[in-house]
Formats: structure tokens, C-alpha cells, sequence
């Protein structure tokens, strides 16, 4: 007996005994169960600037887990420690999550590191509890959605840091997924009003500024607001590869900019990242991490893109 998996893009049929495709769900007598259910190897208290979320709840820290296993595999894997070689972890009863988030203060729950798609029964689980205690919920993804997926998440999580990372020929050759998944579900979750802000890792002599034109013209067809473009670092089957510099990423920002985007930010960078207000032009904020009060600009009373409280 086969049954399907619809928690991401693949839909994988997975006969009885077998595994899908990223090795953590399997069919156990004619049931689709996840492998090590609540099993975190990664947990820590991070700044929610890391995820990387400027525009939501600036200068807060938000409790960071990630269990094992991906729904791509990305020859740059920047967390293919995790992702990959599939560390188990000790169980984290999702109630024992909420009382250490507010433990330490933090009013936030991220569901991080690897690919929280694969093991999403545990991230919704994780998310209602943190609801109940009043507490905000965050998605670091590839995107990489089923239509069942969106569906079941959109209610449970607050804020989404999605990567959009190439055109349809670089998911394909170098991320070994699909480009149409990623570009819905951004859609979708802006559509539905979540606060979602997307990355793009950029791979210099891969990307280039027409490729950051397009990707910003597609991003801006779904109403994104917030674009981080990252420096790329060598990693995994890349690990041979130079670091993406400062003068290609100053480059791609200039290119990003004539998508009429209005928050566009430089990643695992040195170059400044001010937030300015997108009708008036004044500077709101020198850095990010820094509130807006009120979510408007100072100047023009103009609404600024965010949750800042």
C-alpha cells in the first residue's frame, strides 16, 4: 500500500516500510508518521534579527529550534550538519517549549535551522501551545509548500522569513526542487496577511543583476515588502567556492532597488542597513534591531511595513 505525504512540494507516494524523499516521514502500516517526532538537536535563544526579521518585533529575542531534515538539498547548504545528516536530539514535549521561551523572555517561538516543512506536525503542535501562552510564532522555509501545508500553517504562524533563491534553472540544477512551489506560497501567505519578509543568498559569478531584477519583479507582483539579499559563504558541496563580496552584494542591492521594493536590506555584510520611510525618504532608523514607534514615520505619519510591538 502506498499513501501520499502532502507535507511539502514533492508529495511523495511512500510505500508501506519505505521513506519519502527527505527520509523523515515513512509509511508505518499504512500510515504516514514523522521519524524522531519531537526530537530537537538545535535550540537557542537568538536575536530575531537573525532569522533574519527586521520589520517584526525589532530588538526582541525569540527562542530558535530546528529538528532534522530538508525537502531540498542545496549544494550550498548553509546548515547541512542539521539538514542532512539527520541529528536526532532529545525530546522537547511542545508544553516544556512554551515554559522555556517564557522563561527567557522571549515573545517569540522560531521554527528554524533546518526545514521545519518536514517536520511540520511538530512546529503546529508547537505553535498552538505557543498561541494559548500569547506568544508569537515564526517560519524560517524554503518554501517549498504543498497546497495542504499552506492550508494547515497559515493560521498557526505569525511571521515567515521564506528564501527565495534563484530562477527556475538554479532550483533545478543547484537546489534540486522547483521555483512555481516558493513563488505561490509567498503569494498565498502575503495574501493572507501573515507578516513575511524573503531572503535571496547571492552566489557570485551564479547571480547576477538580471537574475536579482527578475526574482525582485516577481516579489514585488505578490507585495512583498521586505528583501534581505545575502553574501554567500562556501559550505557543503560549495565549499571550495569564494565568498560572495562586498562590492558584488553592493552590486545586486542596486539592481534589487529597481523593483520599486520598498525595504531592501544587505545580509552577512559590513554595508549599512538603514530603514527609510518609503514616502518621504527620511531615515527612521540607522540599524536594525531599532523600534519604530508607533509603526510610522516620524516625518510624514507615513505607515511603515511591520509588527513592532
Amino acid at each position: 500500500m502506498r499513501n501520499e505525504c502532502t507535507f511539502c512540494f514533492r508529495r511523495c507516494s511512500i510505500p508501506e516500510g519505505g521513506y519519502g524523499w527527505c527520509r523523515m516521514r515513512r509509511n508505518d502500516g499504512g500510515r504516514i508518521v514523522s521519524v524522531d517526532y519531537g526530537h530537537i538537536p538545535a535550540i537557542a535563544v537568538d536575536p530575531v534579527e537573525k532569522k533574519p526579521l527586521y520589520h517584526f518585533l525589532p530588538g526582541t529575542e525569540t527562542l530558535s529550534i530546528g529538528a532534522s531534515g530538508c525537502s531540498l538539498s542545496c549544494d550550498f547548504c548553509q546548515n547541512w550538519q542539521l539538514s542532512i545528516e539527520h541529528e536526532r536530539g532529545d525530546f522537547i514535549d511542545p508544553d516544556d517549549l512554551v515554559s522555556y521561551a517564557m522563561r527567557h523572555g522571549c515573545p517569540s517561538i522560531s521554527f528554524t535551522y533546518s526545514e521545519p516543512l518536514v517536520w511540520q506536525d511538530y512546529m503546529a503542535a508547537a505553535a498552538e501551545k505557543a498561541h494559548g501562552a500569547s506568544l508569537r510564532t515564526i517560519m524560517v522555509s524554503n518554501g517549498e509548500f504543498s497546497e495542504e501545508a499552506l492550508s494547515r500553517l497559515l493560521p498557526l504562524i505569525d511571521a515567515y522569513n521564506i528564501d527565495l533563491k534563484g530562477d527556475a534553472a538554479f532550483y533545478r540544477g543547484i537546489c534540486h526542487g522547483e521555483m512555481p512551489p516558493v513563488l505561490n506560497a509567498i503569494g498565498r501567505i502575503a495574501g493572507y496577511g501573515s507578516h513575511i519578509e524573503v531572503t535571496t543568498m547571492l552566489i557570485e559569478g551564479i547571480h547576477t543583476e538580471h537574475t536579482v531584477e527578475e526574482l525582485g519583479s516577481l516579489l514585488k507582483e505578490r507585495n512583498v515588502q521586505v528583501w534581505h539579499l545575502t553574501r554567500f559563504f562556501p559550505q557543503y558541496r560549495m565549499s571550495g567556492r569564494a565568498p560572495s563580496s562586498e562590492e558584488f552584494l553592493s552590486r545586486m542591492l542596486s539592481a534589487a532597488k529597481t523593483s520599486g521594493i520598498p525595504y531592501i536590506y544587505p545580509g552577512n555584510s559590513a554595508l549599512p542597513a538603514p530603514t527609510a520611510c518609503p514616502q518621504c525618504g527620511w531615515t527612521i532608523r540607522k540599524h536594525p534591531g531599532q523600534k519604530v514607534q508607533g509603526g510610522d514615520c516620524p516625518r510624514c505619519d507615513a505607515r511603515i511595513y511591520g509588527i513592532w510591538e
